[in-house]
């Protein structure tokens, strides 16, 4: 009797979800036509073979060859934790003309500089969505031209193989994965098979290279990486550039790093002449105005393990019909809480005004550590007081109307003290950390013991 034939077995290309029959929509994601049949069981039980060589102690893999290297860009190597490991594949993602591919070009000629110095191979960047021409024109433009930064437009695998083969570069750009095709797979460019098997390819060429690769990749209308899954899955690092469009800040976070820390954050500032890395952005944060005016207050914000200051800014006018709320880069559920505390708490008659509140430079201050400046700034416009100059607020503002302590109090007041601010208002519970020099701390319990210490209330 012959043996029976293995049941198919088929899975979500997304997620990895199986079942033993073909559907439309994966139970698991709900991702539509990403269900793929991979064959039987026995088809994914391989036979054993002797491998290449024997597995070897821990303690015994050399780890000089991992050592991370610089790429020039200081803002990009605090992000990746110290530089690019070899054979290590970075995904930088984010949405269109956010300044990837800028960014990018500026890494890869400050590394071709490098590598001239230490007497490496070039660096190679390839295009699939540019003609070379046109790449060359943005590098005349950020000043990124380099005779060690060799540029390829193409967008078949094969072909980029074979530019890696015969250069021998020291680093690999490709921008962007998307564009890649592999002719031996069905699919357009950009497809969920065709995805795959380029990262796949390129990552194998990698790790068997030692080549560190930075890869371009694009970004769905909600914001989610574009393609299967398992792309994050296959790189090392997956970085998300982040930024407004009105505004010329920049910020590249690691979302995944298997070489370092994820709570890294690297700002930029993208303007005509390229894209340049900001050590201290507070200065995009905070208003140029050289008096104190009511409605305004300073607070300490963590993008990952940096703090930034952000300057809240509040108006409070009458209203003729409903009240509205109006709120940009804060959060407009906090504010709306911040608003009825103030309203019950404290009897500021705030049920018959308009309510603006907003962030300078189109920073953003989700946090609760930023209830206390949101608190303060209204209370400012409110009663048409300016706050005593030079303060800074930090905590997270309850229903009862308590400060409540924030994570990070310690490197937001250092940097608070360092920018050159005098006051700081943190909650009674915090009185314990260490305090800077130059900074006169004040730990209020309330809302209004932290109003009367740094507004002229009287009664």
């Amino acid at each position: 009797m012959s043996p029976k034939a293995p049941a198919p077995v088929f899975t979500c290309s997304e997620c990895g979800w199986t079942a033993p029959k073909w559907v439309g929509r994966c139970a698991q994601c709900g991702a539509w036509g990403t269900v793929e049949e991979l064959g039987g069981e026995a088809a994914a039980s391989p036979q054993a073979v002797a491998p290449a060589s024997p597995a070897t102690p821990i303690t015994e893999v050399a780890s000089a060859a991992s050592a991370k290297q610089a790429t020039g860009v200081d803002e990009f190597d605090r992000v990746l934790g110290g530089g690019l490991v070899p054979g290590a594949v970075v995904l930088l993602a984010g949405e269109p003309g956010v300044g990837k591919s800028t960014l990018l070009l500026d890494v890869a000629a400050r590394a071709a500089e490098v590598a001239e110095g230490s007497g490496r191979p070039p660096v190679l960047y390839v295009t699939g969505e540019e003609s070379a021409s046109q790449v060359r024109l943005r590098a005349e433009r950020i000043g990124a031209l380099h005779p060690r930064l060799h540029l390829a437009a193409e967008s078949d695998l094969g072909k980029v193989l074979g530019h890696v083969k015969e250069a021998r570069p020291s680093l690999l750009v490709v921008d962007s994965v998307q564009t890649i095709a592999d002719p031996r797979v069905d699919g357009s460019a950009g497809g969920v098979a065709q995805v795959r098997a380029v990262t796949s390819a390129l990552v194998s060429a990698a790790k068997s290279r030692g080549l560190p690769v930075l890869l371009v990749g694009h970004v769905t209308k909600d914001g989610s990486i574009a393609g299967p899954r398992v792309l994050e899955h296959l790189v090392d690092v997956v970085c998300q550039f982040e930024g407004d469009r009105h505004s010329p800040l920049r910020m590249v976070r690691a979302v995944k790093n298997r070489y370092g820390p994820t709570e890294e954050v690297g700002c930029f500032e993208l303007g005509e002449g390229g894209i340049a890395g900001l050590a201290d952005p507070s200065g995009l944060f905070l208003s140029a105005r050289n008096r104190t005016v009511p409605g305004t207050c300073v607070t300490m914000v963590l993008e990952g393990r940096r703090p930034i200051p952000v300057e809240v800014q509040a108006l409070v006018v009458a209203s003729s019909s409903s009240p509205r709320r109006t709120t940009s880069g804060l959060d407009s559920s906090r504010v709306a809480m911040t608003v009825a505390v103030l309203q019950s708490r404290l009897g500021f008659e705030l049920d018959r005004a308009d309510v603006f509140a907003s962030t300078v430079g189109g920073a953003r201050a989700a946090e609760p550590a930023a209830d206390a400046a949101i608190a303060l700034a209204l209370a400012s416009a409110q009663l048409d007081l300016p706050l005593a100059p030079g303060v800074v607020a930090v905590g997270e503002v309850s229903l009862t109307g308590e400060l409540r302590p924030a994570t990070g109090l310690q490197q937001r007041l250092a940097e608070a003290a360092r920018l050159g601010f005098t006051t700081a208002v943190i909650p009674r519970m915090s009185a314990d950390v260490r305090l800077p020099e130059g900074l006169a701390v004040h730990p209020c319990s309330d809302v209004e013991e932290a109003m009367r210490t740094v507004l002229p209330v009287d009664g």
